[in-house]
């Protein structure tokens, strides 16, 4: 299985996909604005990432205009944000057969490209 759950509209996420050759590789992508995460896709992801916190992405516009980053939040509280919300996963994520790679970091990106070469 060979997955990603992004943001079209997400220039990184673009860059990202550009630079592993997603579309060659044949990668199976998911637009979260357009076709929402499902409960059941977002608990699969948290069984590999091994919580809901891995997935949650700080960055998000939301995240201090809600004054997340004054309360202490729970894993429930990270799996119900971030169903209601697209925004707050963080992207992109990559399932390539049973492993998964979150978020754009350098060191991610860099580890996805090594398992696809």
């Amino acid at each position: 299985m060979k997955k990603i759950f992004c943001l079209s509209t997400c220039s990184t996420c673009n860059r990202i996909l550009e630079e592993i050759g997603a579309e060659e590789k044949g990668f199976d992508l998911q637009d979260i604005k357009t076709e929402k995460i499902t409960p059941a896709q977002l608990d699969q992801l948290k069984e590999k990432a091994g919580s809901y916190e891995a997935l949650f992405s700080r960055r998000s516009l939301k995240y201090k205009v809600l004054g997340l980053n004054d309360k202490q939040l729970t894993e429930k509280d990270y799996r119900k944000l971030i169903l209601e919300e697209y925004t707050f996963l963080k992207r992109p994520v990559a399932l390539v057969g049973g492993k998964i790679f979150v978020g754009s970091e350098k060191k991610t990106v860099a580890a996805l490209k090594e398992v696809l070469s």
